[in-house]
């Protein structure tokens, strides 16, 4: 059956209206009756941030998402819409989207007055009552509530006429949900402007006597560092908020690599089949979450998820490289990727104060800690006796990050405790063996088993 058009053809339909909050709240309420996620795709969060946000929706409150960089504010604001109705109905030819049965504007109100059951209708998605602002401090009320149109005033309409007015981003979210990202940002004067708002949900335009009883959802997000130090919500304004949800950085490694697997992009490449070790993985999120402990990284502004997605992005991409340049079949990464990883690093991390040269230092310190870290969470040194041994008798083994896989396939023949780590890693494939062979070396020589020295793309382990 097609959707009325017409005032009267949704009257005749039985379609009954309900306020934004109770839209929000039945959609929700059902999601919890059949268990489904939440919020599809927000990892992490299912025993903390995401029964805080469902209380907070249930309850009909405004929400202030208070968290550093990279914990999902803006995925779980922009999460919200799926709670909102697949398409509800409002009228026709506004400015602002209106719903038929009580419309908040004098024009909304003189169309039903002149056409009543003719008044036309449009149909309008979840998608289309979403909106958001990323708060700066040039930022005006004009922006955000509204100003005098002066072409409205040149047409020849009064001052005082509310038909003068042009609405803002916030009234032009009627019936739906508008998000405010790095509140604090906004300048103070600007803050004061979304008071009315909050509290009694309407607005005030340059003292014209109009009230809009806006039917709207206002979430906001913002960083603690922002929040303390380059700007600051004011008192009256956070108090509106009924619900501050504080977000946060995954709590294990096993959150931290869903979450990378899921957002980390893999680069495709026809007849190469690319195979990320769960070791490996490890270590990428371990050299995030040791920098997220680390006294040489500024930990204000935190160190975002993003860190561990770039770390991943760059291994990945150095192992499809050298399996194009070797004409392998199976990509994997190897511990030598790890010195790609160090570049996208530099652009997530912020550092203390310090001397030039410092900055590689400090990345390369956090690397070793999460393989060491990685390595004895497998292996103790007690397993690798007679490979300790060969080493110390003059043995030597040497590893590039260019080198195919075929060429560590001598090592297990000459290191046989290699098999057994190959076993309990389950490298079943020369690729998958050379990562491995590259993780135990690397472990030997943090625990200072082994040298490790440096020639260009190659690195050669020798006895100490």
């Amino acid at each position: 059956m097609s959707q009325p058009h017409t005032f009267g053809e949704l009257t005749a339909s039985g379609y009954r209206p309900r306020s934004l909050r109770e839209e929000l709240r039945s959609n929700l309420t059902r999601a919890l009756k059949d268990n489904e996620p939440l919020l599809p795709g927000v990892l992490g969060y299912d025993d903390s941030v995401l029964p805080q946000l469902a209380n907070a929706l249930l309850a009909g409150q405004d929400v202030l998402l208070l968290g550093e960089r990279g914990q999902a504010k803006s995925r779980i604001i922009r999460g919200l819409t799926r709670f909102l109705d697949p398409e509800i109905p409002v009228l026709d030819g506004l400015e602002l989207p209106e719903s038929p049965f009580a419309p908040v504007t004098a024009q909304g109100r003189a169309l039903i007055a002149e056409q009543g059951e003719a008044a036309p209708i449009k149909w309008i998605s979840r998608d289309e009552r979403y909106a958001e602002k990323l708060a700066t401090p040039d930022i005006t009320i004009a922006d955000l509530i509204g100003e005098v149109d002066p072409i409205k005033v040149a047409e020849g309409r009064y001052l005082a006429d509310e038909l003068t007015l042009h609405y803002g981003m916030i009234p032009r979210a009627n019936l739906g949900i508008f998000a405010i990202n790095e509140l604090p940002d906004l300048a103070e004067r600007i803050q004061v402007g979304l008071l009315n708002i909050l509290e009694e949900r309407d607005v005030q335009i340059r003292g014209h006597r109009v009230r809009l009883p806006l039917d709207i959802l206002l979430v906001a997000t913002a960083n603690p560092e922002d929040y303390t130090n380059r700007g600051r919500i004011i008192t009256p304004l956070k108090d509106r908020y009924a619900a501050l949800i504080r977000t946060h950085y995954p709590t294990t490694s096993a959150a931290e690599i869903d979450i990378v697997a899921q957002e980390a992009f893999s680069p495709t490449v026809d007849d190469i089949d690319l195979q990320v070790p769960r070791f490996m993985q490890e270590i990428v999120v371990g050299i995030t979450q040791a920098a997220r402990r680390s006294g040489d990284v500024s930990q204000h502004s935190g160190v975002s998820v993003r860190a561990s997605i770039a770390s991943l992005e760059a291994l990945n991409a150095n192992a499809v490289r050298r399996a194009l340049r070797n004409t392998e079949e199976i990509a994997i990464p190897r511990i030598c990727d790890l010195h790609f990883v160090l570049p996208s690093l530099a652009g997530k991390i912020e550092f203390e104060a310090m001397e030039d040269g410092e900055e590689a230092r400090i990345l390369r310190g956090l690397v070793n800690h999460a393989v060491k870290l990685e390595f004895d969470q497998h292996f103790q040194l007690a397993d690798f006796e007679q490979t300790i041994g060969a080493f110390a008798e003059g043995f030597e083994a040497e590893v590039s990050a260019d080198a195919a896989a075929a060429d560590y396939a001598d090592l297990a023949d000459r290191l046989p405790e290699l098999v057994a780590a190959f076993d309990l890693l389950r490298a079943d494939s020369a690729a998958a063996r050379a990562s491995v062979t590259e993780f135990v070396l690397e472990g030997l020589h943090l625990h200072k088993m082994l040298n490790k020295d440096s020639r260009g793309a190659g690195i050669s382990f020798t006895g100490t």
